[in-house]
């Protein structure tokens, strides 16, 4: 095991006391990229089995969630000009820098913030840290499955719970299906639904579960939505993470940087697996792109209308399809139910077109996830759409 990942006698002795064996302790190195499985925990569906990315040959790339465009310009300026000064771990304090910078959009103390390469890291790091072989993870079904296949790989217990009628988290099922759980995580807008839980739920769910249980709330395509987010739960409640990435609207899916806001003993507890390694060895372009660009709010309006203007043409044009059923959004995807057509058979006819569009969700197999691209994107899929319909 290395030595980079269990720091200290005290980390084993809290796993092992959590119910964890010696046995599991290299499963927990292993989800914090020691060893080759940990690389398979985040893999898309495609990348099972050795199948080559088919992304990068397709002449249109609506199926990761990714953003159209690169970074807000004055993310690239940034990213730029601080080349020049590579030779430095940190020649101005730039970690600190992205903090405050969250701190004055957040409106969170500086505290409560660390930042992280992307958010797939913290939110493994969370089922390790409040999940253990008695206490499990609840999610909802269909969601971003990267928390239940790190409690899979953990043997931790996973309780996948339906979406409400509306494709909300069914946060009162959720805590009925795991009343002692130690983890519950609700993805707002929900991936891949595009769809919001309630504010208000989720503080319901925080009233009502177990006091020492943690709600991770992971508000990727936050920004896309444009509703209120959750991150004033963070300075008033120790129970709750709130979680954030740059690979969306910011257009960084390729730079890893995203955020967490919490409670500081949370984030120690999350840190110590490392040292905190993670959290403070960022690169250098990646923490300068995402400051500017976390504070260019005329911008974030700009492209999340240009999103909403490209998603709405072409779900006008999905509507004089009777066959189909699209599901309601408020983020940078959609769901379309072909029903008398497996998800893949449509991913593959669009395939042929040079259409990389997203994939099927095991409760959904005959619905298929649609990102949102740049609205010549759109329309390259709605005239592929109408040849694979005809």
């Amino acid at each position: 095991m290395s030595d980079s990942v269990m720091v200290t006698e005290e980390v084993q002795d809290d796993l092992l006391g959590r119910g964890f064996g010696r046995r599991d302790l290299a499963r927990i190195a292993a989800v914090f990229g020691v060893g080759a499985a940990a690389a398979t925990l985040g893999r898309p569906a495609w990348a099972s089995g050795g199948v080559p990315d088919p992304a990068p040959t397709a002449r249109v790339r609506i199926g990761a969630n990714e953003c159209w465009t690169g970074p807000f310009m004055p993310g690239q300026k940034a990213a730029a000009a601080i080349i020049a000064s590579g030779n430095r771990y940190s020649p101005h304090d730039e970690r600190g820098d992205f903090i405050k910078a969250v701190m004055a959009v957040e409106n969170v103390p500086y505290d409560h913030v660390a930042p992280w390469p992307g958010s797939s890291d913290p939110l493994s790091r969370a089922v390790v840290t409040f999940c253990s072989p008695g206490r499990g993870l609840v999610t909802a079904d269909p969601t971003f499955e990267l928390a239940g296949r790190t409690a899979q790989w953990l043997k931790v217990p996973v309780k996948a719970v339906p979406l409400t009628k509306d494709y909300t988290h069914d946060v009162k099922a959720m805590l009925a299906a795991d009343p002692n759980a130690g983890l519950y995580y609700i993805c707002t807008p929900n991936n891949p639904t595009g769809t919001i839980t309630p504010l208000a739920d989720i503080e319901w769910l925080l009233d009502n579960k177990p006091a020492d249980a943690v709600v991770l709330i992971d508000e990727a395509y936050t920004h896309f939505a444009g509703v209120p987010t959750a991150s004033y739960l963070a300075p008033k409640r120790k129970d709750v993470i709130v979680m954030r990435t740059f690979s969306k609207i910011f257009g960084m899916a390729g730079m890893r940087m995203g955020f967490i806001m919490t409670n500081p003993d949370n984030l120690m507890k999350m840190m110590r697996y490392d040292g905190g390694m993670q959290s403070g060895a960022l690169p250098l372009p990646s923490l300068a792109c995402a400051t500017a660009s976390l504070t260019a709010a005329p911008l974030i309006v700009q492209r999340r209308a240009e999103m909403r203007t490209a998603r709405g043409l072409t779900l006008d044009h999905l509507k004089k399809y009777k066959g189909i059923e699209v599901k309601p959004t408020e983020a940078n995807m959609f769901m379309i139910d072909w029903k008398t057509k497996p998800a893949r058979d449509v991913q593959a006819a669009f395939r042929k077109e040079s259409i990389e569009i997203g994939r099927s969700w095991p409760i959904w197999p005959t619905v298929s996830r649609i990102t949102v691209g740049s609205a010549a994107e759109m329309k390259d899929f709605c005239t592929a759409l109408d040849k694979i319909m005809a």
